[in-house]
């Protein structure tokens, strides 16, 4: 069956031009707490809430009045005090509750959505020494066409019953520390297994099925690019964000444009993009046109389109973090609507307070240390883009492993602290004989075919070393990195001796309450010999001299977020004399 829309969207309503938006600090908590802190002082400087005047002192109004003759004021305006209060308290009263229902009214903007569809997920990132977990984030842009909004700037009003793509999927990965954020984006045409994905809102079930990533959000909408993401890539998702193009346009125009430079001038007819050779500041439209361009950058096809869109994200977060004021309260309000209103989000980010929190997460990571790269791929058949192997699963296990990108994890001196031994003493493991193990084939995932008979040769030479319970389980599994699992904490003596015979480091060794008994997925990087090779993982220090294997391949056309000076590439084809 297919999906109507994008769940939980609805018709956007018109959006304020650019000269009502802005942004200004007094988003911030902060400044409200001290305007709420000014505002209580002076409230309990006129009395209480429930309108009765002060303890009666020869100060009548209890604001140290006097009238200068030393008599008490009449008892006219002592009523009039009293009546003045409790108005007062009334108003107080009635604009706390104002406030609270608009901010349950821009909570009802907000779409929802499940995280994930699918119905093997992964576990959640593991702390790292310091108990900071990384976060990942799935950012989506639909190209929906259900209002008619959407429909006037999406063009195409056949495609208005049409089902959804996911046309821009990016990965926004915070380090544990927050020192650092990685954005990795997928072209749209690349070819990936889309699981079995349930849409809980109706029971429909979509069946696994290969096709091009962006048709995923056909299969019950965005919880099932989540689950294809975490198929490919091997990452664990915590939250995804969506927007439409209307959200676009508004969003645009709420930070008063965002400044972006072409090395030629270009007009794309398609996508309706014309801006003239050099530096531009695009909103609204104009803005989302340039998201949307295809044909227009670099061999016209949607790799370009990439590149042009973490310049655009780049520019947009040196916009923010260069503190644009917004002073007018309208037109913070105006921000605010356009915001919630522009996006669908998962569950776990469904309130504006989630959404403030995660804004304040990410604004602790430094411009300088913001890197947005493509996966590396190559042309496959049939229009597929595929993951380039080797450098595309290089930089997914540079994510998964929480190293930066950029590469300077290392040379800042930042190195991420490594795994202390828990205070807790290990407990103790059973006999070899007695631990049941199941060792699961991971080698083959959507970059390489797996290594036939993987399971079983690890199986033997557990069998080999006394555990007599080990066994093959043929189940298909995809799984970058080798993992050791255990449910309890009972059973973690018994995985970290399964893994100091095979030589597999402790940090592989992770609680899952998803399996049973001791569970051994042999992965990729595990793909011959019979001892877990050197531990030469991106990042570590052993091994792995080289820097260059410390930081994203130069075939992922990685961008760092200051850097102020990059210039979209024109295709040939769509130069224009003119473009203004």
């Amino acid at each position: 069956m297919q999906q109507k829309g994008v769940p939980g969207r609805r018709a956007p309503r018109p959006a304020p031009t650019a000269a009502e938006r802005g942004w200004d600090d007094s988003m911030y908590p902060d400044h409200d707490q001290s305007r709420g802190e000014a505002r209580a002082a002076r409230g309990n400087a006129g009395g209480s809430a429930t309108g009765t005047a002060p303890p009666d002192t020869d100060d009548p109004y209890g604001v140290g009045h006097h009238d200068g003759t030393g008599e008490e004021p009449p008892k006219k305006k002592r009523r009039f005090l009293r009546w003045f209060v409790l108005v007062l308290a009334v108003l107080i009263l009635g604009t706390a509750g104002a406030g609270y229902l608009y901010y349950q009214h821009l909570n009802g903007n907000l779409g929802k959505d499940s995280l994930n569809l699918g119905d093997n997920k992964l576990d959640r990132s593991n702390p790292n020494a310091a108990g900071q977990t990384p976060l990942n984030i799935l950012l989506l842009g639909s190209d929906s066409r259900e209002s008619d909004e959407n429909v006037e700037l999406g063009g195409s009003k056949g495609d208005r019953d049409r089902p959804p793509l996911a046309d821009v999927q990016m990965l926004v990965h915070v380090s544990a520390d927050r020192s650092n954020m990685s954005v990795v984006s997928i072209p749209r045409d690349t070819k990936a297994t889309i699981p079995r994905c349930t849409d809980p809102k109706n029971d429909d079930v979509f069946q696994e099925t290969t096709d091009k990533i962006n048709t995923s959000l056909q299969h019950g909408g965005p919880g099932c690019t989540v689950a294809t993401w975490e198929e490919l890539t091997g990452v664990p998702i915590d939250h995804f964000m969506m927007i439409d193009f209307s959200g676009v346009v508004s969003m645009a125009d709420a930070v008063g444009g965002v400044p972006v430079c072409v090395d030629n001038n270009v007009h794309d007819p398609q996508s309706k993009l014309r801006l003239s050779k050099g530096n531009s500041t695009i909103k609204g439209e104009q803005a989302l046109s340039w998201l949307r361009t295809r044909h227009g950058f670099g061999d016209g096809t949607d790799i370009g389109r990439a590149k042009a869109q973490h310049m655009y994200m780049s520019a947009m977060v040196r916009q923010l973090k260069a503190g644009t004021k917004l002073t007018d309260p309208g037109k913070l309000r105006a921000l605010a609507e356009a915001a919630t209103e522009a996006l669908t989000v998962d569950d776990g980010l469904g309130s504006v307070k989630k959404l403030y929190d995660l804004g304040n997460d990410l604004k602790r990571v430094p411009t300088k240390r913001i890197t947005m790269a493509t996966m590396p791929w190559k042309y496959g058949p049939n229009g597929y883009v595929l993951p380039k192997p080797g450098d595309a699963d290089r930089v997914f296990s540079l994510v998964r492993n929480d190293v930066a990108l950029d590469g300077k994890d290392k040379k800042d001196g930042k190195k991420k602290p490594a795994a202390t031994a828990s205070p807790d003493p290990t407990p103790s493991s059973s006999p070899k004989a007695d631990i049941p193990v199941r060792v699961m084939n991971g080698t083959g995932t959507a970059l390489q075919a797996p290594v036939t008979g993987r399971a079983g040769a690890i199986a033997g030479i557990l069998t080999g070393k006394g555990y007599s319970q080990a066994v093959a389980d043929r189940t298909p599994k995809s799984q970058a990195d080798t993992t050791i699992s255990y449910p309890t904490e009972d059973d973690k003596g018994n995985a970290l001796g399964v893994a100091k015979s095979l030589g597999i480091p402790e940090r592989l060794v992770k609680h899952s309450s998803a399996v049973q008994g001791i569970a051994l997925v042999v992965g990729t990087d595990w793909r011959e010999g019979n001892a877990y090779p050197e531990d030469t993982r991106p990042g570590d220090d052993k091994g792995g001299d080289d820097e260059k294997e410390q930081e994203a391949p130069d075939s992922a056309d990685a961008l760092r977020g200051d850097d102020e000076d990059q210039c979209m590439n024109v295709n040939p084809n769509y130069v224009t004399r003119a473009a203004g």
